[in-house]
């Protein structure tokens, strides 16, 4: 399978990413803008993402009942050379099931989560899962 992702310099203050007929607006000026996404919040994003998809996935193959679920992340930034040193996310799921339960649906957002298994390679990856 294939990505393809297109994004344009809008002015000094912003780009457009766009795939497939959606668009994501980025702040890719030095100050930065409160309606779009920088790119280590673009990453993020991403990886929230990914975890959710992957609790999409593995639902009906576990029987596992979700009512919702969020994806708190952060990210530890150095300035020289500039690189992540570090991500660590808190998911939080509504459902009645068992903490061992909870435990098997973990397991399997991070097995099968393509972005996070890429970043993992890259950088620390932590984090927990907990009910609502």
């Amino acid at each position: 399978m294939q990505y393809q992702v297109t994004a344009r310099r809008l002015d000094a203050a912003g780009s457009l990413a766009t795939s497939h007929g959606a668009e994501v607006r980025l702040a890719t000026d030095m100050e930065g803008r409160k309606d779009a996404l920088n790119p280590v919040e673009l990453l993020l994003s991403a990886l929230a993402a990914c975890m959710i998809k992957g609790a999409e996935r593995v639902l009906p193959t576990l029987k596992f009942q979700l009512d919702g679920m969020t994806v708190a992340l952060e990210a530890d930034r150095q300035d020289a050379p500039p690189k992540l040193t570090a991500i660590r996310y808190q998911i939080t799921v509504t459902t009645p099931e068992s903490d061992a339960r909870l435990d098997l649906l973990h397991r399997n957002i991070l097995k099968y989560g393509t972005i996070s298994n890429t970043l993992v390679a890259a950088v620390p990856l932590t984090g927990t899962i907990r009910r609502a």
